[in-house]
């Protein structure tokens, strides 16, 4: 057996010699090759690769038209696009701004400063999450995922300065020179707005001493890869006598204004040491770094000065050579603040309900056929094929843009004469207050997770259904000009994979209407995870950009690649004009790909996903499809032995 995969792919820097390729012995670089080669990273990005390109696409379109918007108030039709334009006009106020520089966020970081213990602390613990500070432990409110019909509080713990725990690893050079430049950095900001330089390095040593009492504790990417663990209900009673050290009934009861009968525990092993990480002794090392981790994410949204300071951290973590201009940062402020009026607007203008509806017709054939499939199924007994076949029936799909822009974006409100700071902060207190409000509220299920110009695509498992933006919905995933093969071999797949989503390793325990529920047959779930440990070992260990893929992270959207590209060509062959050459060209196409070392390296470390050139061809290994349509044999690099090749959807 030849595993083409551990044996000749490498980084993304190292793809290619120059030399030829043979779609037989790379597919990937067969297609992408003189692309790898000559293609260069922006400036002021980590990455460059067909998604980027369509990221870039509508990143200059909409700048365009921001930049004509700010010049006349009246070509606006919408109040809440408006108040977009607003946001951005004001974040290009370079003179305005600097006017205020370090002033407005010194009373926020007083704030932290002047709490004196444990029980100042506590005392003030619901308010400062409700403004948004960042603390050990916090809540949210999503949907209960045993029922969906109801939302619950979450309580989660802290997250990391780094971007998972292996950077903490004592031989992780990467991360000694991130968290170096961190501490760099931190201590610049908190010399700009006061602080002495003696004291700047006494806060910043404390503030890591307490992000490395977390590093055994939070979660790790892995962990967090398996979404259904993060439901641990825990009756209210008992959750309120888990720390001595913080008052966590006034953080739920203050801040939801109400006292509910159970929590969910987003992290188990956090909540059982949080009086080890949070106590008298901790307590000055916890406030340090409270109003570091607060600096830092804030420091952008001062004025120019701090953006430029504190982006000197951000360029060490992404790679990049130059961060975004003014213009563009101004622009995609904007984009985050009030990305669901944007996407619309987006979609509209770019996309239209013609299109809307077309695509529509498109996944649900794409359904028909995964029916089919699960019809045809030889593993499955017909109690599970029924309810997984339920499943698709009462799948939702959202494609485009939403038909109505949700109600918290009349709230959200810009004033031109504040800072940029106010703003911000008063703005994302709305939305963690509208957040805190569902709680009593049913789960809107009209809710999407993406909005309208996001290159992507999702499947939600507690409301089971499937987004597809507008901004993912052009070449080279789709268009009028590409034959219904190389759709297919595009979008199609990109269709097959979110509705796999529902039948992955996690997808699987959720049922026809998002609960967590077990729908299987013992003797089926038990053939499914033997088909997942394959998946599992077909990826882990493959070397990549001077580390290895972590098989158990990525399972999850492998299982829904090599499903979508099942689904999709079987979707393809029932056209006339079926052509798996060109089928499997989109689908390696759409994954071309070139990356910073940073960026590359943080993405086999924390990202779900396999790195995009494997994507392309370990996935056309598993199709019998690819070897019939360009004569593989086992000379070649992509052979891989019939026995070694994973089909489970």
């Amino acid at each position: 057996m030849r595993l083409f995969t551990k044996k000749i792919i490498g980084g993304a820097g190292d793809l290619t010699n120059g030399a030829p390729t043979d779609y037989k012995d790379n597919l990937y670089l067969a297609v992408n090759g003189a692309w790898q080669e000559k293609a260069e990273i922006p400036a002021d990005k980590s990455s460059a690769g067909a998604s980027m390109d369509l990221d870039m696409l509508i990143e200059k379109e909409l700048m365009k038209d921001f930049k004509n918007l700010a010049a006349d108030d009246q070509q606006i039709k919408s109040s809440e696009f408006l108040q977009a334009i607003k946001l951005y006009r004001l974040a290009k106020n370079v003179g305005f701004l600097k006017e205020f520089h370090e002033k407005t966020i010194l009373k926020d970081l007083k704030r932290l400063e002047d709490l004196k213990n444990l029980e100042d602390f506590n005392q003030n613990i619901a308010q400062l999450a409700e403004d948004n500070f960042i603390l050990p432990t916090n809540i949210w409110i999503s949907a209960d995922m045993k029922n969906t019909s109801k939302n619950a509080a979450y309580v989660d713990g802290a997250d990391l300065i780094l971007p998972d725990n292996n950077y903490y690893a004592p031989d992780n050079e990467s991360g000694k020179k991130l968290l170096a430049k961190y501490a760099e950095v931190a201590q610049k900001l908190l010399t700009m707005v006061g602080y002495s330089l003696e004291n700047a390095e006494s806060t910043v040593e404390k503030a890591l001493k307490f992000d490395k009492t977390l590093v055994p504790i939070v979660k790790t990417s892995e962990e967090w890869a398996e979404y259904s663990k993060i439901y641990n209900p825990m009756d209210f009673s008992e959750f309120v006598t888990k720390s001595k050290n913080l008052d966590l009934k006034k953080l739920v009861v203050d801040q939801i204004k109400t006292t509910p009968d159970k929590v969910i525990i987003v992290q188990p092993r956090f909540l059982e040491n949080t009086d080890k990480l949070v106590n008298d002794d901790t307590f000055e090392n916890m406030k340090a770094w409270m109003i570091v981790r607060y600096l830092v994410s804030n420091s952008k949204n001062l004025d120019e000065t701090f953006r430029q300071t504190v982006g000197e951290y951000d360029l060490a973590f992404s790679g990049a050579k130059e961060l975004p201009t003014r213009t563009k940062f101004a622009y995609h402020l904007s984009e985050d603040t009030y990305d669901e009026v944007i996407g619309v607007y987006y979609g509209k203008k770019y996309f239209g309900e013609k299109a809307k509806a077309d695509v529509r017709q498109m996944v649900v054939r794409m359904i028909e056929i995964y029916k089919q499939r699960l019809t045809d199924n030889t593993w499955l007994s017909q109690d599970t094929k029924d309810k997984a076949i339920l499943k698709l029936n009462k799948m939702v799909i959202k494609v485009g843009y939403p038909d109505k822009i949700r109600d918290i974006s009349q709230k959200l409100n810009v004033d031109e004469t504040e800072s940029l700071y106010d703003n911000s902060v008063k703005l994302l207190k709305v939305i963690r207050q509208d957040n805190l409000d569902s709680f009593k509220k049913p789960v809107d299920r009209t809710v999407w997770l993406m909005p309208g110009e996001e290159v992507n695509a999702c499947y939600d498992p507690s409301r089971n259904d499937i987004t597809f933006p507008a901004g993912i919905l052009q070449a080279p995933f789709y268009s009028l000009q590409q034959t219904s093969s190389e759709n297919f071999g595009g979008i199609g797949a990109t269709f097959a994979h979110e509705i796999s989503h529902a039948f992955d390793n996690d997808g699987a325990k959720f049922d026809e209407y998002g609960n967590m529920k077990n729908w299987w047959t013992k003797e089926d779930y038990a053939k499914f995870e033997k088909l997942t440990q394959r998946m599992i070992d077909q990826f882990d260990g493959i070397p990549f950009s001077g580390g290895k893929v972590n098989g158990k992270l990525v399972v999850g959207e492998n299982i829904a690649d090599v499903g979508g590209l099942r689904c999709a060509i079987e979707a393809a062959k029932m056209d006339k004009d079926y052509n798996p050459k060109e089928f499997f060209i989109t689908w390696a196409k759409t994954w071309c790909f070139k990356a910073t070392p940073e960026y590359n390296e943080r993405l086999l470390a924390v990202d779900v996903h396999a790195p995009q050139p494997l994507r392309a061809n370990v996935m056309a290994q598993d199709i019998d499809e690819f070897y019939d349509a360009f004569n593989v044999t086992q000379k070649d690099g992509m052979w891989l032995d019939e026995d070694k090749r994973v089909n489970i959807w």
